[in-house]
């Protein structure tokens, strides 16, 4: 109870503190600017965004999410490291010998086969959960269920069954095959519900942010925090000390605890959030492994960042995950892993949050070789630790500073290599792109799993075994295989990622300011321009001013990719706002990762790019805020982005205005209603007569 109270508020109180400062250092500052801006002399404490009032319920949901996110991470991190040093060092009683380490070896390669086996099913899984139609929406069904049954297995899987493991060890070992791959497959539809059911949580995409926020603080304490408690209470519940590494009741009794709250952290989540249910979120195409697989092959850069990534993470997974054998059979003191757990649940924290300021200063990928020197120099150091605590914590944490830095540096290619897919193949692949990720963290878990068993067999790390009757030769086998091996696998990637992944943030903003000159044919990869509703009666269309300021020429802008007429016809503003609004009814047609810009459809067919700044796209979203996706219906008057001036000011960039009709050569009519002076959003600027279909 106290463990799970303690988490609760440690993760409410990060949360909080987060929330607090992404909302208050940019939304007060936009609405400071703005009202300094109008003129006004008095300013408004009380601080609101549009869809962004903390109402119980949000409060509520972000909270359950990110419990639910703290429980899955801690479920994983059980899994994929803490399990296998409960099958190689308690599972058996000391004098079985010879049979016992055949079991461990079967066992082993059971788990790395059945992860393998999982990873062909995962696509099927995806599919079963968006064909899911229930009063509880699509996600939160898979993610109680997942999630209770999971826990069972995993609670029964952290006993000796009865001692059927040494009484029929052919009966255990089947009987563990259909319980493990029964609990993997059910987690997995927890894993792929509960990460999906972000975009169904809101439509904003301000507050899909902060829920994402707080999940990945929740996770991030999650998968630290069962590495401080776990010897505690393994310790606490055994019956003999066992030189420090306590029996299997104490194991016995830290699944059990685990079960417990993962199980909760699920059923929490289904009580706490609601999906929004909407006509957008109707999803009738199929995935399959073949399309996964495709869509890698054809994409080079996702392809080779897949293959540094897979490599990487099955390298770290080792090491990661041997951890714990180096606390309890080369210091020979299990209950000093709990320092080193702790360290790293506060430096994931910190690591996490040094990101941005990083990769700003330095380029993601001068960040990405900086961690692998770091990753390296750590191996090396760690090799060399022998029994020094100070030595193995300090090696230790090192090795761990950078795995966040390079998960992030990963998943930011990863994003960028869709809209590189969207421009090379004209559609665009993202759920497919973004499953990629999972698969080869299963992937990495799977080789780890299997190499992290074979290394206790040859070690002599099994059952009964102490740090004393570890042979010299034990020793050297184990450290090759923890330290030797993760080196080469994460040289290996990072070489890979140096001749052949070329996605960058530069390579990314001009990829974006591509697709931007041609937003309208790559709508779902259409090559023509949207049909106008045959229900729609209106001839002629008003088009507001979207951003507040003073009218330009768009002959006069800077960028002569608007100023000469290639991105359509139409007029910049000189903002005095930082609001832009929907000039009419319809329907968000593109929008772009770094928020800078928003094309939409009119009903009567129009189509408009409105572009905020020049080169702005340089800033990846930095000061910009967006409140509608690609497909949300939007009304006249409708604020759409938030940008902050004093951000692209300081980031040396013009925050003009430009706003084009890009399908101008099929209106019969295009008559400015005003051509210079001040304008405010609202205002009839353009009057519009007789699109085509």
């Amino acid at each position: 109870m106290l463990f799970v109270k303690l988490t609760k508020t440690f993760c409410y109180f990060l949360v909080k503190t987060i929330d607090l400062n992404a909302e208050i250092g940019y939304i007060i500052h936009c609405k400071i600017l703005k009202r300094k801006m109008r003129g006004d002399t008095m300013i408004d404490t009380k601080v609101t965004v549009k869809g962004h009032k903390h109402d119980s319920r949000q409060i509520i949901s972000r909270l359950s999410y990110s419990f639910g996110a703290f429980g899955h991470d801690l479920f994983y991190a059980t899994l994929s490291t803490y399990f296998i040093m409960f099958v190689t060092a308690h599972l058996f009683d000391k004098d079985s010998g010879g049979q016992g380490a055949r079991m461990i070896a079967y066992i082993t390669l059971i788990i790395a086969v059945l992860r393998f086996v999982e990873l062909a099913i995962d696509p099927l899984i995806g599919n079963a959960i968006d064909n899911t139609n229930s009063r509880w929406g699509h996600f939160k069904p898979w993610i109680v269920a997942g999630g209770t049954i999971s826990s069972v297995i995993i609670a029964i899987l952290f006993t000796n069954m009865g001692g059927l493991n040494t009484s029929n060890p052919v009966l255990y070992l089947i009987i563990f095959a259909l319980l493990y791959i029964t609990m993997d497959i059910f987690y997995s539809f927890k894993d792929v519900g509960f990460w999906s059911m972000i975009p169904a949580l809101s439509f904003d995409s301000a507050e899909r942010e902060k829920i994402a926020t707080f999940a990945r603080v929740g996770s991030n304490i999650g998968a630290n925090l069962v590495g401080i408690v776990v010897m505690p209470i393994v310790l606490l519940f055994s019956t003999k000390s066992n030189s420090g590494q306590g029996d299997i009741h104490g194991w016995v009794a830290f699944g059990l605890i685990i079960a417990l709250i993962t199980g909760l952290s699920a059923i929490v989540v289904g009580v706490g959030t609601k999906e929004n249910d909407s006509e957008l979120r109707k999803n009738t195409e199929k995935t399959t492994f073949k399309d996964v697989f495709k869509v890698l092959c054809r994409n080079d850069q996702l392809m080779w960042l897949a293959l540094t990534y897979g490599i990487y993470t099955a390298g770290i997974a080792i090491t990661n995950s041997l951890e714990l054998y180096y606390f309890t059979y080369i210091l020979g003191n299990a209950s000093q892993f709990s320092l080193l757990a702790t360290l790293n649940a506060a430096i994931g924290i910190i690591s996490v949050l040094a990101f941005p300021p990083l990769a700003k200063r330095f380029s993601r990928r001068k960040v990405f070789f900086l961690a692998i020197a770091i990753m390296i120099f750590s191996l090396i150091l760690f090799t060399f630790s022998g029994n020094s605590l100070l030595l193995v914590l300090i090696s230790a944490v090192l090795f761990y500073i950078p795995q966040p830095l390079v998960f992030l540096v990963v998943l930011m290619v990863l994003s960028d290599s869709v809209e590189y897919g969207q421009l090379k193949f004209g559609h665009r692949d993202e759920s497919l792109t973004l499953s990629v990720r999972p698969l080869l963290d299963k992937l990495g878990g799977a080789i780890s799993n299997g190499i992290v068993g074979l290394t206790a067999v040859l070690a002599g790390m099994t059952t009964g075994a102490t740090a004393g009757d570890i042979t010299a030769h034990g020793q050297m086998v184990f450290k090759m295989m923890m330290f030797g091996v993760p080196a080469l696998m994460v040289l290996t990637g990072t070489f890979i990622f140096f001749k052949k992944v070329k996605l960058d943030e530069n390579m990314h903003a001009a990829i974006v300011s591509e697709l931007e000159k041609t937003w309208h044919k790559h709508l779902d990869g259409a090559a023509t321009t949207p049909n106008v509703e045959s229900t729609v009666t209106e001839k002629t269309l008003l088009y507001q001013v979207p951003v507040t300021g003073t009218m330009v020429s768009l002959a006069d802008v800077a960028d002569t990719n608007f100023a000469s007429g290639a991105m359509g016809k139409g007029f910049a503003i000189k903002p005095a706002d930082g609001g832009v609004y929907a000039p009419f009814d319809g329907v968000v047609e593109a929008t772009f990762p770094s928020r800078h810009a928003i094309g939409l459809r009119s009903d009567t067919g129009i189509l408009t790019l409105i572009h905020v700044g020049i080169g702005t796209v340089n800033m990846r979203g930095t000061g910009f805020v967006q409140y509608v996706e690609k497909g949300d219906r939007v009304t006249r008057g409708q604020e759409l982005i938030e940008f902050w001036a004093p951000a692209i000011a300081k980031a040396g960039f013009d925050n003009t205005v430009m706003v084009v009709i890009t399908n101008y050569k099929d209106i019969k009519n295009f008559k400015y209603l005003k051509e210079n002076g001040y304008i405010t959003h609202g205002d009839s600027i353009l009057q519009l007569s007789n699109a085509t279909s």
